[in-house]
């Protein structure tokens, strides 16, 4: 359907992609994946045809449509929300003023013999196929459907597009991109202004979506559930894996395992080789075997590996001041602008150590929460207790607030750092891949991932204990976001974070609470145990009213066993592992201490009683590095898989 061939982009003599080629087919669900910087987006442009490549192309079939999102675009403020979905139906409201046309010409009409009226019978039958095929006749229960499954209510649809948020406004040209029906969707980060509904909504709607999808997203969960196929960019380069994301990661270690172990090989016979024709370079009695190896050398396909890009951030949040036992204290706190009510009720405490996720559609209060709790909001109903000794560290969503766009990175810390730690902004502002003259940048000419680095630089300068965080990952790919994820689970404080990425708040938050419909709910336990409660799992059962269910006592200690014996079953896999591992490392020192033997004899095979034309003695020699060849092999797969059992365990 498309076809990308020896496409190269290059800027100012740098290479961001070098002759990659792809081949996107009609039903493909593909997730397009790299750090940030990689060239995702700009690989987008280049098949809609809004960025030119430097060299190669892009060819569609005559037929292919295109439906492209890109991350930031400009949406009319002059109609109503309806109004503004509805002109995804353009097409149809122009077919359906067609078949009207002729339906009332052929009325009129009596020539039917002539080659005339053959013709408007045709376009007649063709117009109301395609009619169909883009639910013409289902266009209002579509716009419905569409609208309320991206989060919107019945009470918007007659409100001003100029009235929503620009989150709002990126949803609005969502749903036409949807409605519009193209060959291919082309949708970059699609689920950044969307909450834990409208995503389950949109992956159920691209899972049983006819055409094709090629997406950018940094959210694990989503890739997994709507994509079958992986397409990884990387310093130019382009890698293509017939995965979801999650396996594709596993089959992308494995890959770069095996080629290093074979690398290794093989410049270890490489090197034996060179020492030898060294050695006896200059013997008489050496001269056929030292040709032969150079023979062999010269002859032999050299291995290569991948390039990796290793560029990480690389955070570790301070260890947190103790505090009080109590953090916070909310009792009955709501909170309303004017006559605008956004939501009451919420009662509980935050203890220390808690980590605690807020949860909920967008506009029902979770920000506004937690812009309360450091105190930069006041409650109009109850009221918010800080404990004792408690300091605050804020992440905002929205970094453009908190930071002056005049000035540079190295002045947006050093304006705000005290003390002792003003001798290290720059290695702090390493440790977040500002080096060199990226110090120096204006804050106002940085993209959305590198100011939200630069935020998180900032969390450090000062240890806290109460880390209260707005869409931390909005903008980080999924290398740093792993990262980040796993210095929150280390950090040993107290932690509120508002996110919409199951995958990153799983295992790492103990307590959900629900932002719903004008009130606050608290759920003990991970968010897949909330979304559980929820049935959110079930896509069909998103526009139904909750239904409490309390889990039984018996519920519960079936949960507790289950995870015990799991955690039990995760144990017994991991010394299983390791029990391999030590055997094939004593199998390794074995043959090892074996072949250093046979380069000792062979070396000088006259004074070892060896007989250096005996073919036998080589074919042993050989089966001898054939075997530890293997089992360095097998032991790289199982420290690997020794890796993953202890980080999933």
């Amino acid at each position: 359907m498309i076809a990308v061939d020896n496409l190269t982009v290059s800027f100012g003599g740098w290479d961001l992609f070098n002759n990659i080629s792809l081949l996107i087919n009609p039903k493909d669900r593909i997730g397009l994946v790299g750090k940030n910087g990689a060239g995702k987006s700009t690989l987008l442009k280049v098949i809609t045809g809004e960025q030119q490549p430097t060299s190669g192309a892009v060819t569609r079939n005559a037929d292919c449509t295109i439906g492209y999102l890109p991350q930031q675009m400009k949406v009319a403020d002059t109609t109503s929300l309806v109004e503004e979905t509805a002109k995804a139906f353009e097409e149809v409201i122009a077919l359906e003023q067609e078949i009207a046309r002729i339906n009332e010409e052929l009325i009129v009409r009596t020539d039917y013999e002539s080659d005339s009226y053959e013709r408007l019978l045709h376009r007649l039958n063709d117009a109301t196929d395609r009619y169909h095929m883009l639910g013409g006749e289902s266009r209002e229960a579509d716009i419905e459907k569409t609208l309320l499954g991206l989060g919107f209510k019945r009470s918007d649809f007659d409100r001003p597009t100029s009235e929503f948020s620009g989150g709002w406004r990126m949803r609005i040209e969502l749903a036409k991109l949807l409605l519009r029906r193209p060959s291919i969707f082309l949708l970059d980060e699609p689920t950044n202004h969307l909450d834990i509904e409208s995503i389950q909504w949109l992956e159920g709607y691209l899972k049983e979506y006819s055409g094709a999808v090629l997406l950018i997203s940094h959210d694990r969960a989503f890739l997994d559930n709507v994509t079958t196929r992986t397409v990884e960019i990387s310093l130019g380069k382009l890698y293509d894996y017939k995965v979801p994301y999650s396996r594709y990661v596993e089959l992308r270690a494995e890959r770069r395992a095996q080629q290093l172990a074979a690398y290794n090989n093989q410049q270890r016979m490489i090197e034996k080789s060179e020492e030898f024709i060294e050695r006896f370079r200059y013997k008489p009695t050496k001269s056929n075997q030292v040709q032969s190896r150079i023979k062999q050398l010269d002859k032999l396909e050299r291995i290569e590996v991948d390039e990796e890009d290793l560029s990480t951030l690389n955070i570790k949040f301070p260890p947190a001041p103790r505090s009080g036992q109590i953090v916070a204290e909310v009792k009955n706190v709501g909170k309303s602008f004017g006559e605008k009510h956004v939501f009451s009720g919420a009662d509980f405490t935050i203890e220390r150590g808690d980590k605690i996720a807020l949860v909920g559609r967008n506009g029902e209060g979770k920000t506004t929460f937690a812009r309360m709790l450091i105190g930069q909001l006041s409650p109009t109903e109850g009221s918010i207790r800080l404990g004792a000794n408690v300091r605050i560290g804020y992440y905002a969503q929205n970094q453009d607030d908190l930071m002056e766009g005049e000035f540079t990175v190295y002045d947006t810390l050093d304006r705000v750092a005290v003390g002792d730690i003003r001798t290290r902004l720059r290695d702090i502002l390493g440790a977040f891949l500002f080096r060199g003259a990226d110090i120096d940048k204006k804050v106002k000419v940085l993209s959305g991932g590198e100011r939200s680095r630069l935020a998180m630089a900032r969390l450090m300068l000062e240890p806290c204990n109460l880390l209260v965080m707005d869409e931390p990952t909005n903008h980080m790919d999924m290398r740093s976001k792993d990262i980040l994820k796993n210095a929150l689970r280390k950090y040993d404080g107290t932690m509120v974070v508002v996110s919409h990425d199951r995958e990153f708040l799983d295992g790492m938050v103990d307590k959900v609470y629900e932002f719903r419909d004008g009130g606050v709910k608290e759920y003990l336990g991970g968010i897949y145990y909330f979304l559980e409660k929820r049935k959110l799992e079930s896509l069909h059962e998103v526009e139904l009213k909750e239904k409490e269910v309390k889990a039984s006592e018996t519920e519960r200690t079936a949960r507790n066993r289950e995870d015990y014996q799991k955690k039990k079953e995760a144990e017994k896999a991991i010394r299983k592992v390791q029990n391999a591992i030590d055997r094939t490392e004593k199998e390794i020192e074995r043959l090892e201490h074996e072949i250093a033997e046979w380069d000792l004899k062979l070396s000088d095979p006259t004074a070892h009683g060896i007989d250096p034309t005996d073919g036998k003695i080589f074919t042993e020699y050989n089966r001898l590095k054939e075997r530890l060849a293997h089992e360095m092999h097998e032991w790289e797969k199982l420290g690997y898989e020794l890796e993953l059992l202890q980080d999933q365990a």
